[in-house]
Parts: C-alpha cells; sequence; structure tokens
C-alpha cells in the first residue's frame, strides 16, 4: 500500500544521502523513480541531488507553483512510476504538500520526502509542518550535537561561528552557515566544544 512518508532531521544527518540509497534501491530492482529538488537550492548544479559524501542523481528542479500531482500522472502514463523522492522537503507549499497526498492515495505511488523540521530560529517550515500533519510514517533521521547529546536544532552562524538570531527564514548554505546543535547549545549559542592540548590529555592521563 503506497504511503507518504517525511523523514526529519536537523542539519548535516545524512537526509540526502539516505534519500540517494532509496533511490539506488529502486533503481538496481529495475524499478522507475521521479526526484525532486527546490529549484531555491542553487549549492550544486540545477536539478543536481548531491550528498555531502559525493552521491548524486539527477532531479527535478520544482518552483512553488509546481503541481506535483499533474506532473506525476501525466509522467506516469508513459512510465510507471514506482517511487517518488523529494529533497529538501521542507520548502514545499501546504498546497504541494496536499498534491502529494493525492499522489498517494490515488495515482497508488509511495511518496518519500525528506527535510528539516525547523528553521534557524526553532520555527517550524511550511512544508514540514503539513508533512508532519499528514504523512502516514514520519521518521527521525538522528544527528548529534558538539557536545553528544541528539542534535534538535538548526543554527545559522556567522563568519566567525555566532549563533545568528535574525534574518530572513530561507537562506541556501552549507557547513559554512549552518551547524545542527542539542536544544541546550542553540539556547546558549554554543557551537564548540573547548578542544584540549595534547599535553593536556597526556597529563590527564597520567
Amino acid at each position: 500500500m503506497a504511503k507518504l512518508h517525511f523523514y526529519y532531521s536537523a542539519m548535516n544527518a545524512g537526509k540526502t544521502t539516505t534519500l540517494l540509497q532509496s533511490n539506488y534501491n529502486y533503481k538496481e530492482r529495475g524499478m522507475d523513480t521521479l526526484l525532486f529538488i527546490p529549484a531555491i537550492d542553487t549549492r550544486h548544479a540545477q536539478g543536481i541531488i548531491s550528498s555531502r559524501i559525493g552521491l548524486t542523481a539527477r532531479a527535478y528542479a520544482f518552483e512553488n507553483s509546481f503541481d506535483f500531482f499533474k506532473y506525476t500522472d501525466e509522467y506516469n502514463k508513459t512510465i510507471s512510476i514506482n517511487c517518488i523522492l523529494i529533497d529538501e522537503a521542507q520548502f514545499l507549499t501546504k498546497e504541494q504538500v496536499l498534491q502529494l497526498t493525492c499522489i498517494v492515495d490515488n495515482l497508488k505511488i509511495p511518496t518519500l520526502a525528506y527535510g528539516l523540521r525547523s528553521d534557524f530560529m526553532g520555527e517550524p517550515f511550511e512544508g514540514s509542518q503539513y508533512l508532519l500533519a499528514w504523512a502516514e510514517e514520519i521518521s527521525e533521521i538522528k544527528t548529534i550535537c558538539h557536545c553528544g547529546r541528539k542534535a534538535t536544532m538548526n543554527a545559522r552562524i556567522d563568519e566567525s561561528g555566532k549563533v545568528l538570531r535574525e534574518g530572513t527564514q530561507v537562506e541556501i548554505g552549507g557547513n559554512d552557515r549552518y551547524i545542527a546543535l542539542c536544544r541546550k547549545h542553540y539556547m546558549s549559542g554554543k557551537t564548540s566544544s573547548p578542544k584540549q592540548s595534547i599535553d593536556q590529555l597526556v597529563e590527564q592521563a597520567v
């Protein structure tokens, strides 16, 4: 039975790698997939999903006005689609999430959406808000803070590593602009643990 899946996490948890692995699994079994990525994600070439470990795949770059149901319905008439995968799904609109539910319910195609749950101010993204509300399956892809606790927050940082508390919700960036933190260190603005010198470590060991 087809379902809408939402895989969420903080930054740098391996969401895109997991998406590309899922896509590979379908392809390996001779199944056809449709991949999507927001057009505003300009970190790589247009229409390319790329993970931090070097895996890539071509995808359709969608805008806010894009109709997922209409596109998939037409595409599916010529090539039978077995799965839809969406990267950076937090940038979906409410209407687009509704379109995904229609793909699952009416076209019977499993749909896997991967994205962040909240922005750098701790506020929910529109796409994530409705994926959390409407998806049949919700899974967390976990990552850790520098302190070793589970990271749940996405902090935006400046050039000196200081946590920013104001700004527009959408600002595309990677490790140079964002860091995953536990709630405690997000609130305190502490972005790293003190590093000990080798001499200090040796002294402690003795």
